[in-house]
């Protein structure tokens, strides 16, 4: 979208809230529809501050604290010296068991992932206590970056016992496909979160700055018949991935 396509869409936007909120909210919840409608699609990159300024006719400080604001939920990535782009937040229900390219797709974006490796050894102390392995038997080891619609949102390690996955050559895009070509499609799991700090490879694979909040999950997949079929650990960006909860009493 260009620039005035975008200017005259907020503007459209803010006349449409209401009257009685303060105007950075209104500017605020004019973005946030473009947003949501996915009109501004992730990774979109939105007008200096000065240049939504002066075409809205709205002050610096009202733009800035619009901005602040939809930073703040997730809805913008902002970093200093860089330009200001739509950011790809994804929710994840934690009621059912999705892949990765599930939950992307039902978000109405294109998953993908970047291979950083993929090979055949032992299991380390971790991935032999989770998959209830021996020290001495072989994993499949897969490490990569997941993105949505080519936006990093997670890196990403699974081993799988090779009994179920000879080759790691055997996945292309989706873990899953894989495993449920050879009927070995996991039917529950695990999972519990905590939250790290990104570490410097973790900055460089998710473009975000080392010491940023990143939300931590292992998760244990399981086949009908309760055998452990993939150990799964993942890290994600803080600022585009909820996940959702549903409690009943």
């Amino acid at each position: 979208m260009t620039t005035d396509g975008l200017i005259e869409l907020v503007s459209r936007e803010l006349e449409a809230t209401a009257l009685g909120l303060p105007l950075y909210k209104r500017l605020k919840a004019a973005i946030e529809t473009a947003i949501l409608s996915n009109v501004l699609k992730a990774g979109a990159v939105l007008p200096g501050e000065r240049v939504l300024a002066d075409t809205l006719q709205l002050s610096r400080v009202t733009v800035r604290k619009a901005l602040a604001l939809l930073e703040e939920e997730g809805f913008l990535n902002r970093r200093h010296g860089f330009k200001t782009e739509v950011g790809s937040r994804v929710e994840k229900s934690l009621a059912t068991l999705t892949s990765f390219s599930e939950d992307i797709i039902a978000r109405g974006l294109v998953p993908g992932c970047v291979w950083l490796s993929k090979q055949i050894s032992r299991p380390s102390p971790t991935e032999m206590m989770a998959l209830g392995v021996a020290g001495n038997s072989n994993v499949v080891r897969m490490k990569r970056i997941r993105t949505a619609d080519g936006v990093p949102i997670a890196v990403e390690i699974s081993a799988v016992p090779v009994r179920f996955l000879p080759s790691a050559e055997m996945v292309k895009d989706s873990l899953y496909d894989a495993l449920e070509a050879r009927g070995f499609l996991p039917q529950r799991a695990i999972q519990r979160m905590r939250s790290r700090a990104a570490s410097a490879e973790d900055a460089q694979h998710l473009h975000c700055d080392p010491g940023a909040p990143l939300l931590m999950t292992e998760r244990r997949c399981f086949l009908a018949d309760g055998q452990i079929v993939e150990y799964c650990e993942s890290r994600y960006k803080g600022d585009v991935y909820d996940f959702v909860f549903e409690l009943q009493r």
